[in-house]
């Protein structure tokens, strides 16, 4: 559910950029006005990443959310400054908007929009009862601002690749420690106390990672055709 949902931010972000040019023709009204559409995610975004570092007693620097471009071409939205630590508390301060994004999502998603019984309905294959729920979703209260928030939390709760520097290392020492154990003898202790609460954490993960990739494609669809409609009359061709 996590891959997916890489690949659908990306390709939703580049239709956004793209009516967004095709509209102002204007590079930094364009920067300005997508940083606007998702200022609520990368407020909580940089917030979580601050938050976590004064938790784990890491010490902070500056803190931004004006988007700046970068030399590689990419768009940066926001940052933190964070002093480097080891690599167990920089993994937990790159990894806080993930879990802050799915904490905002269980709540919104679920208790608001019950994305979740959609969900289980296409899961199931039941692509009329699916459409007929997508159908009823405007008739909840206060669902376009629900639906807006939860798509602009879960479209940038990402971790960037400096929020990612220390995953590597930790993501080894952790794969070596359980091989250890495994030789030790202590895979089948390990699957019969752990399995059962990992299991259902997981699950309850990749269930709020679908419910996002879900209003990422239920967002995708339209823009996809504002987007080629646009372009098709204005003549404009798209690499």
């Amino acid at each position: 559910m996590l891959l997916p949902l890489v690949y659908l931010q990306r390709l939703l972000h580049r239709e956004i950029q793209i009516i967004l040019y095709l509209i102002t023709r204007n590079r930094q009204l364009t920067i300005a006005l997508f940083s606007m559409l998702f200022f609520p995610g990368v407020l909580l975004h940089e917030l979580s990443h601050f938050l976590m570092a004064k938790i784990l007693g890491v010490r902070t620097g500056r803190f931004s959310l004006i988007p700046q471009s970068l030399k590689s071409g990419q768009l940066q939205l926001g940052y933190v400054e964070t002093e480097r630590s080891d690599i167990v508390r920089d993994s937990l301060i790159g990894l806080a908007p993930i879990i802050a994004g799915t904490l905002f999502i269980a709540f919104a998603g679920v208790t608001r929009l019950r994305l979740d019984a959609l969900w289980h309905v296409l899961s199931n294959g039941q692509a009329e009862l699916f459409w007929m729920g997508l159908k009823l979703l405007p008739t909840v209260p206060d669902f376009f601002l629900w639906f807006y928030l939860t798509f602009a939390i879960s479209s940038t709760m990402l971790p960037s690749e400096s929020d990612r520097h220390a995953w590597l290392p930790l993501g080894l020492w952790v794969a070596a420690l359980l091989v250890l154990a495994i030789l030790a003898g202590a895979g089948t202790w390990m699957l019969d106390n752990l399995a059962p609460i990992l299991d259902p954490l997981l699950r309850s993960v990749a269930l709020l990672f679908a419910l996002s990739n879900i209003v990422h494609i239920i967002l995708f669809i339209p823009l996809y055709i504002v987007r080629t409609s646009i372009t098709y009359f204005l003549r404009v061709e798209i690499r």
